[in-house]
């Protein structure tokens, strides 16, 4: 059992480790999981069974979501298979299947969610449990658009019919393809997330579904492909003290600004709105004169942008060399700084988008559940613009 002291939020690293032999695992479960406080990453473990495979650079199982419920939404590679194509009386050889599972973290379990050649997009897709829901009912959603289509297919798995279910959704951005960089769920919605333009909300538990847009803060909109494979370097959106925050890093070329590397945190402080206000900026160079940075022995440099604290909106953490360095940016301090470890990628190619911020639930926190750069960095963020 855990003690009092248990953590209530962990770091959770998006690639799993998989164990060979069931034996490895709690008699009777699907997973094993070691929750350590942060800045220490959480690890998942899943059995063979679940992914085949071998965890390369390159072929990896993914943590795609983590609920506050105790849910996870993982896909897993199942290797080659054959795949028949009844028009030309044939089949067609994949080089990997993918399937997906939702494993609830408090009953270490594993559920392979039905008919996944429907999927089609990594991040188009999330989880969100049933508000107020104490069955534990759940939805998996993808937003399949095509770019000038202005409707969209909102592609649902409800645990509660067990059954996929397509809905026409009117889709506001049929000018530009948005690219998801992640799914949010948060006040009864889900939130696909383009770090480069806007958000886009929908209740996918509603009779008839609607998106709405939500802009990034004003001046921070990109170009399409402007930056693209650094944004999550720079770049998050996330929960924090239950409200979305916009955690951007840039270089300040505005007046006065110098060129400076900086950093700022917006609030949507109200889900029905798309008013955005800044919380607080400081500078790279403010945060590394400060005694507790210094204090680490870690070279001044750029960091790499990991989450923002899902309690305390004040606290970012970031990836500096191998250690995880949560800092409050408002006081310009460093308050956690801790070696970390992943599964993948390697540490030349963290980011954001390989951990989540995941808040846990009572029976986690309670210990009931079973437990078992370099220069380039700076030339990268030249990309990033106001």
């Amino acid at each position: 059992m855990a003690s009092a002291a248990s953590p209530s939020w962990a770091i959770l690293g998006r690639v799993p480790r998989v164990t060979a032999a069931d034996a490895d695992l709690p008699p009777g479960t699907d997973l094993s999981l070691a929750l350590p406080h942060p800045p220490r990453v959480a690890l998942l473990t899943i059995p063979s069974r679940i992914f085949p495979g071998r965890t390369t650079a390159d072929t990896f199982p993914s943590i795609l979501a983590a609920d506050a419920s105790g849910l996870l939404l993982l896909k897993a590679d199942q290797g080659p298979a054959a795949t028949d194509l009844p028009r030309r009386k044939d089949f067609s050889w994949r080089p990997t299947v993918a399937d997906y599972f939702v494993l609830d973290a408090n009953t270490a379990s594993a559920l392979r969610l039905p008919d996944a050649k429907f999927i089609r997009r990594q991040g188009h897709r999330g989880l969100i449990a049933c508000p107020g829901d104490a069955a534990g009912h759940y939805v998996v959603a993808e937003l399949q658009m095509s770019v000038g289509d202005d409707t969209a297919d909102l592609l649902c798995f409800s645990s509660h019919t067990g059954e996929w279910v397509s809905k026409d959704v009117p889709y506001p951005l049929p000018s530009r393809p948005m690219s998801p960089n992640c799914v949010v769920s948060h006040a009864g919605s889900l939130w696909w997330v383009d770090l480069s333009w806007c958000l886009l909300a929908c209740d996918p538990f509603a009779h008839r579904p609607a998106l709405r847009v939500v802009p990034l803060p004003e001046g921070k909109a990109l170009k399409p492909k402007e930056a693209s494979g650094l944004l999550d370097k720079y770049r998050c959106v996330g929960v924090s003290a239950g409200k979305l925050r916009f955690v951007d890093m840039y270089r300040n070329r505005s007046s006065g600004g110098g060129g400076a590397a900086q950093i700022t945190v917006w609030t949507l402080a109200d889900p029905d709105s798309a008013k955005w206000t800044l919380e607080y900026e400081a500078t790279f160079g403010e945060i590394c004169d400060d005694a507790s940075y210094k204090a680490t022995g870690l070279p001044r440099k750029i960091p790499v942008l990991a989450l923002i604290h899902p309690t305390n909106p004040d606290v970012v953490y970031f990836f500096v060399d191998e250690r995880m360095v949560g800092v409050d940016v408002r006081a310009r301090k460093v308050v956690h700084c801790e070696v970390y470890e992943l599964v993948q990628p390697s540490r030349e190619n963290v980011s954001s988008r390989f951990i989540h911020a995941w808040l846990l639930p009572r029976a986690l926190c309670s210990g009931s559940a079973k437990e078992t750069e370099d220069d380039g960095v700076n030339d990268e963020l030249q990309q990033l613009r106001l």
